[in-house]
């Protein structure tokens, strides 16, 4: 959470204008559901927009406002405006320092959220709220809980503690126990548009504009992800400039030799560090390819507009297919701690033939 002095509650947010509309409706009505799930993909203000939800139902100013004591409670506009909390009360400066002692974060312990963590958060709910009118607890990556640590949260889901709010956030909710998505209200955010994230690159972090396109391009709709790769150097190489010379080696590959092909796996494999980068980079150009027959004004890469419909005029569509389900696997495969080389090698001969 933004220290007092950047806080700026809802209305910093972007592309999240729905979700922030059903989450005002909840503050106008005064019936805070036990539990929401907040689902979407990572880095488009998930957990901020949780954070910043849980001061709105501490804040004094909010209570103030929808409990009559302003003029106009019920003006669409103005519900809209005072639904964000103030930021300076005593219970909104806690919760932005991270000190409340009501606002309890569980969040994976390595790769999953441990049965002894939901344990211990079943222990502490025994006990009344300390000081908050509504105790909120925030548990991020949901869908990393194991079946045991699932099973624990249901039981408190089934019989919830006075008073307290479950906020699950997570990426689907195929990720989850179905027994959990039924007793939460469903929330959807939105990706972050292209444009908007090249705009705050470049307005706001000074990165440069061709920076700033190749990582809005790659982040598929997450702010966080664009911010993470941008400025982005693979090795001493421009991310924009690799992205380039990846897309005419992809396009080269199945002219190559054998030992050609296996030697740009090999250089793939020595740029261990920006791998995701690399796939996502390569996915996202196939898939640019194929939509380019059915919808060329939405193709991501636009810079290379005129490279992708020549590609797409070559190629059939059950090779692009076949390529991209290649770098998915290829994906997969890593995220599973798979051979690094090995799998890059597979990868790159499938995107060698010429028919997938």
């Amino acid at each position: 959470m933004p220290g007092n002095e950047a806080f700026s509650g809802f209305d910093g947010l972007l592309n999240q204008r729905q979700p922030i509309r059903t989450l005002s409706a909840i503050l106008a009505k005064g019936s805070i559901p036990h539990a929401m799930l907040f689902t979407g993909i990572d880095g488009i203000g998930k957990l901020t927009i949780a954070n910043i939800f849980a001061m709105a139902c501490n804040c004094s100013e909010v209570a103030r406002v929808y409990s009559g004591n302003i003029d106009e409670p019920h003006n669409t506009h103005r519900e809209r405006k005072v639904s964000n909390p103030c930021g300076k009360c005593r219970s909104c400066r806690k919760i932005l320092s991270g000190n409340h002692p009501d606002i309890i974060n569980i969040e994976p312990s390595g790769l999953i959220i441990k049965i002894i963590q939901i344990r211990e958060l079943c222990n502490s709910l025994i006990l009344k709220p300390y000081e908050a009118k509504v105790r909120v607890i925030l548990i991020s990556d949901a869908h990393k809980m194991n079946k045991e640590a699932g099973n624990a949260l249901l039981k408190i889901l089934e019989e919830p503690p006075e008073r307290t709010l479950f906020v699950l956030t997570a990426t689907h909710t195929s990720d989850l126990l179905p027994t959990i998505v039924s007793r939460c209200q469903q929330i959807r955010f939105n990706p972050v548009s292209r444009k908007n994230i090249e705009k705050i690159l470049i307005d706001n972090h000074g990165i440069s504009e061709d920076e700033a396109f190749a990582a809005a391009s790659m982040a598929n709709g997450s702010l966080a992800r664009a911010l993470s790769i941008a400025p982005g150097k693979v090795g001493r190489v421009s991310l924009n400039n690799w992205r380039k010379w990846l897309v005419n080696e992809v396009e080269i590959l199945p002219s190559r030799s054998m030992s050609s092909v296996l030697a740009f796996a090999e250089k793939l494999a020595e740029k261990k560090a920006y791998i995701s980068d690399t796939l996502e980079i390569l996915k996202t150009y196939l898939r640019d390819i194929l939509i380019y027959r059915y919808s060329p004004e939405i193709i991501i890469n636009i810079d290379l507009a005129s490279r992708i419909k020549s590609f797409s005029q070559k190629t059939t569509v059950e090779s692009i297919v076949s390529k991209i389900e290649a770098v998915q696997v290829a994906q997969r495969s890593i995220t599973a701690n798979a051979n690094l080389k090995l799998t890059l090698e597979l990868m790159v001969m499938r995107l060698a033939n010429p028919i997938g």
